[in-house]
C-alpha cells in the first residue's frame, strides 16, 4: 500500500511501472505526488506514457510494478471503491449516443447510486452551470465538439468526486473551445476540485497548472511550477532564425553569439536561448549576415515549457 506522507497529499504514485507484453515500457518507475485542490499537469509529446499513467491511477490499467493511491485508496487492491472517489474525462468521446443530453447526466447520478430525484437535480444543476440546459432534450449526436466536451466533464463532476482525471481534454478543440473549456477548469479549480491533467499543449499547462510534470518515454524529466520550470533555462529571451543556406550551419554559427546558451535546429528554423534582453534584433540580424546567411524570418519570444523539454530531451514537444 502506497501512503501519503502529508495528510493533504490526494494522489501519490511510488515506483509505478506499466511494461506491456511487446515489452515497450510505457511508464518507468513513476514518483510522483498531488495534493487537494491543485491542478497538477502532466506535459509530454504523444506516447510519452501520460495516458498510461491516467490509465493505472484510474484502474483501468493494472501497474506492472509500483503502486498508486488516491485518497488514501490503493487503486489495484481496492479498485472498485477508488473508482467512486474519481471522475474521469478520457480522449475519446465515451458519451452514450442512445441517450440525450440530460439522460447522459441522470444515468450517471443513477449508477453512482443517487435518488432519482437527486439525480434529476443534480444533472439539470450541472447543465445550468456548464451552460447547456436549452440542450437537454438534444440527442448528443448534435453537439458540437466542444459541447460534447462540456457534457463529458460535467457528467464527470456530477457525482462530486474528489479528484477529476482529464487526458488531453482539449485536444482537437477549435481555439474558441479551447478557450472555453479553460474557463470551466479554472471555474472548477477555483471551488477547490482537485484536478489531474495531461496534455501537449504548453500553453495550456502554463495558464492552468499550479505544477507541471514533464514526461517523455514513461520518465519524469522535471517537476515544478511552471514559472519556476521556465527559469530553470537560464535564457531571458529565445529567437528562432530562418535563413536559405543550411540550418545545421547556423545553429553552429550562433553558437558563438555572446549569451547564447543553446542553439537547435527545430521545425525548419533555427532556435536560440540567451540572456539578455537589450538590442537583441539588430544584433542578431547583424551577425547572421556578417556569417554569410540570407535571412529569411526571425522571431522573439520569452522562454516557454518548449524551452525547457528542448532543454531536457533535445527535441520538440508537439511530436
Amino acid at each position: 500500500m502506497v501512503k501519503a506522507t502529508d495528510p493533504n497529499q490526494v494522489i501519490v504514485t511510488s515506483g509505478l511501472t506499466k511494461v506491456f507484453p511487446n515489452g515497450l515500457r510505457a511508464v518507468d518507475a513513476l514518483d510522483l505526488s498531488v495534493s487537494s485542490g491543485e491542478i497538477f499537469g502532466l506535459l509530454g509529446p504523444n506516447g510519452a506514457g501520460k495516458t498510461t499513467t491516467v490509465g493505472m491511477l484510474t484502474s483501468r490499467v493494472i501497474p506492472t510494478s509500483g503502486g498508486a493511491s488516491i485518497a488514501g485508496v490503493d487503486v489495484v487492491a481496492h479498485s472498485t471503491l477508488a473508482k467512486q472517489l474519481i471522475g474521469v474525462v478520457p480522449q475519446t468521446n465515451t458519451l452514450d449516443r442512445s441517450l440525450t443530453v440530460f439522460e447522459n447526466l441522470y444515468y450517471h447520478g443513477r449508477y453512482y447510486g443517487m435518488r432519482s430525484s437527486d439525480a434529476r437535480a443534480a444533472a439539470e444543476e450541472t447543465l445550468r452551470r456548464f451552460k447547456l440546459i436549452d440542450r437537454a432534450d438534444a440527442d448528443v449526436n448534435q453537439l458540437s465538439g466542444g459541447m460534447a466536451q462540456r457534457l463529458m466533464i460535467a457528467r464527470s463532476i456530477l457525482h462530486k468526486p474528489q479528484i477529476l482525471f482529464l487526458d488531453e481534454p482539449t485536444a482537437g478543440l477549435d481555439p474558441q473551445s479551447r478557450l472555453a473549456l479553460w474557463e470551466i477548469l479554472s471555474t472548477l479549480h477555483e471551488s477547490g476540485q482537485t484536478i489531474f491533467m495531461t496534455t501537449h499543449y504548453m500553453e495550456e499547462a502554463d495558464q492552468l497548472c499550479d505544477r507541471v510534470a514533464i514526461m517523455d518515454h514513461g520518465k519524469i524529466l522535471a517537476l515544478d511550477t511552471a514559472a519556476r520550470l521556465k527559469r530553470s533555462v537560464e535564457a531571458d529571451t529565445e529567437i528562432r532564425v530562418s535563413v536559405e543556406e543550411d540550418l545545421e550551419a547556423l545553429a553552429v554559427h550562433l553558437k558563438t553569439f555572446d549569451g547564447v546558451s543553446s542553439s537547435q535546429v527545430l521545425d525548419g528554423a533555427v532556435l536560440i536561448a540567451l540572456r539578455g534582453r537589450t538590442a537583441l534584433v539588430p544584433r542578431i540580424v547583424d551577425f547572421v549576415e556578417t556569417g554569410g546567411f540570407t535571412l529569411n524570418d526571425l522571431s522573439v519570444s520569452e522562454p516557454t515549457l518548449e524551452t525547457v523539454f528542448i532543454k531536457l530531451t533535445g527535441k520538440e514537444l508537439r511530436d
